[in-house]
């Protein structure tokens, strides 16, 4: 507008020269509104509906009184489950997302429903400068005297901390932060004394990468802090002598007069395993099993059928009938190690042998199906968290349903819900570890599965986007959606290959003056393009490698993310 304005009125003067007081009002409200102009925010991006489509394993289909693993699909690593009554909570891992944390029920370990995310308002923790695989790993959820716990790790954040609730719906409470090194403390309950058992620092200089150690130390829960002397229960692992590393996430239970000891070893990559060790006493010494592991998949052959592997970091809990299970993280590549979908939550029973839990008998490959645990049968949830999954949000509640998640604690909101849209302001860049982008999304629960949305967005000058984006890492991502290049409006595709910069795939000019609908398919290793303008459908973009969308490549502990994203340059 301004620029038509200036094609009607003579040239003004330059600054310094004599011109007629019209002319001056002209300069001055010209200069006023272009001031205004750039300080204000850009336009939301407004969406319309967002739709998923998830199909489950081809040729997995439960029997009659079986279920299907995993019980949580897509991005839900590290569980820790707990039992109160007759009723079953867990807890995930989500690293630098937010809100996270989140919080499960069920009754039948199998069925379950999101309540809530423990960590849900910025005043708790503080992700800025985090990278998405950083932040908070392994937490452990527990209950006692009315109350529920979880202890857990802000990695680069603050260290360990507990945070506590009445209610696990919420709210949980500020972190209570913890004194001592290391990652994966759990909290074990004796009468009415805690014990917090966490992966640390040896007590000797470390003799190989990857040496690390067990400890424990009491924690007064009333005070909320650490009392007394830490001791050093499992230095390295099972057998140093072999080198083993990363023992972490260990959890202690009591059963018929001894301690059980269970931690991860070995990474949480291929050679993931867990392992148990026994004791008569809390603080040892801690005897290890002879058949451990007590569950791994990494001496099975790598190109069996439908493989499920990197299994670990499990949890044991008893039912109020007396029997044994275990949730633990296992992943589902779809070739060679590359699964883009992260690690997902899986359930086994647990067997005893003379005296020592077993999860799964060496070779034992991890089954799609199994007999369901003896429990009263629960009905599945409104939003199924295995299986064939399909939803489509229409923006018209209130809020957002909490399986939404966004990258590092938000200082201010960036999105609402109008009129049953989603609006988007712009945010940060993606990438910008000191910012949060405007991108709020779901997790990627299939390894085919299908994304879409529907945009109303009009950029106004060069980089300006809106779309959506599938994010795996701050440095490996996707862009689809419509922006403008060289003036001109185009809806592109924008890939990012564990780099810094984004790749120009494809491009192609589109008219914005409707609503167009974007939809990316995903496909094992590969991703398709769509997009519809006025009732016509076309594909930018076929056959695209999704590998760069995969933890193999993109390295982390998370799984892909797909949604909405905005973003208009500063001027």
């Amino acid at each position: 507008m301004l620029m038509d304005v200036g094609k009607r009125e003579p040239p003004a003067p330059s600054v310094g020269e004599k011109m007629p007081m019209r002319h001056r009002r002209k300069a001055l409200c010209a200069a006023l509104l272009l001031s205004v102009s750039s300080a204000l925010p850009a336009a939301p991006a407004r969406f319309d509906q967002f739709r998923y489509s998830g199909q489950a394993d081809k040729g997995v289909a439960p029997q009659e009184g079986e279920f299907r693993n995993p019980i949580l699909a897509g991005y839900y690593p590290d569980p820790s489950v707990t039992r109160v009554g007759d009723v079953y909570y867990l807890v995930n891992s989500s690293f630098a997302h937010f809100p996270g944390l989140p919080v499960f029920t069920s009754k039948d370990l199998v069925h379950w429903t999101q309540i809530a995310n423990a960590i849900d308002r910025p005043s708790q923790l503080d992700f800025t400068g985090r990278r998405i695989s950083q932040a908070v790993f392994a937490p452990d959820i527990s209950w006692h005297d009315g109350r529920f716990y979880i202890v857990n790790t802000c990695v680069e954040c603050g260290g360990n901390f507990v945070i506590t609730a009445d209610d696990p719906a919420g709210p949980w409470s500020d972190p209570v932060w913890l004194p001592f090194e290391g990652i994966d403390p759990s909290l074990y309950w004796e009468g009415d004394k805690a014990y917090i058992v966490n992966n640390r620092a040896p007590d000797e200089p470390p003799r190989y990468d990857g040496h690390r150690a067990i400890w424990i130390q009491e924690y007064d829960w009333r005070a909320g802090k650490m009392v007394g002397e830490s001791t050093q229960l499992i230095n390295g692992g099972v057998d140093i002598s072999k080198k083993p590393v990363w023992i972490e996430g260990p959890h202690i239970f009591r059963k018929d007069g001894y301690y059980y000891l269970t931690a991860a070893e070995g990474g949480t990559s291929v050679n993931h395993s867990q392992v148990v060790l026994r004791a008569k006493s809390l603080r040892g010494p801690y005897v290890p099993f002879d058949q451990n592991p007590i569950l791994t998949q990494r001496d099975l052959d790598p190109a069996r059928p439908d493989p499920i592997g990197s299994a670990g970091h499990a949890k044991l809990v008893q039912t109020q009938k007396g029997d044994w299970w275990a949730t633990f993280l296992a992943v589902r590549p779809y070739a060679d190690d590359y699964y883009n979908i992260g690690r997902e939550t899986f359930l086994l029973p647990v067997t005893w042998k003379d005296g020592w839990p077993v999860i799964l008998p060496k070779g034992d490959a991890i089954p799609h199906t199994l007999k369901a645990p003896d429990l009263p049968p629960q009905s599945a949830p409104a939003l199924p968290t295995s299986g064939d999954i399909a939803y489509t949000e229409t923006f018209d509640g209130p809020k957002l349903p909490m399986q939404w998640i966004g990258i590092r604690t938000p200082k201010q909101p960036f999105y609402r819900l109008s009129n049953g849209m989603l609006e988007l302001d712009s945010g940060a860049p993606l990438g910008d570890l000191d910012g949060v982008p405007a991108f709020i999304g779901r997790r990627q629960q299939h390894v085919n599965a299908t994304f879409s949305t529907t945009l109303r967005y009009v950029p106004e000058k060069d980089g300006d986007r809106a779309g959506l984006a599938a994010v795996q890492s701050d440095r490996s991502n996707l862009f689809f959606g419509v922006t403008q290049i060289a003036g001109r409006p185009m809806v592109a595709l924008y890939t990012r290959d564990a780099a810094d910069a984004d790749t120009l795939v494809r491009s192609a000019p589109v008219a914005i003056d409707g609503p167009i609908t974007l939809t990316i398919r995903m496909t094992g290793g590969t991703m398709g393009f769509d997009y519809t303008v006025g009732g016509h459908a076309q594909t930018l973009a076929d056959d695209i490698d999704a590998t760069l969308l995969s933890t193999k490549k993109a390295g982390g502990f998370v799984g892909t993310v797909v949604g909405p994203y905005h973003y208009t340059p500063a001027s």
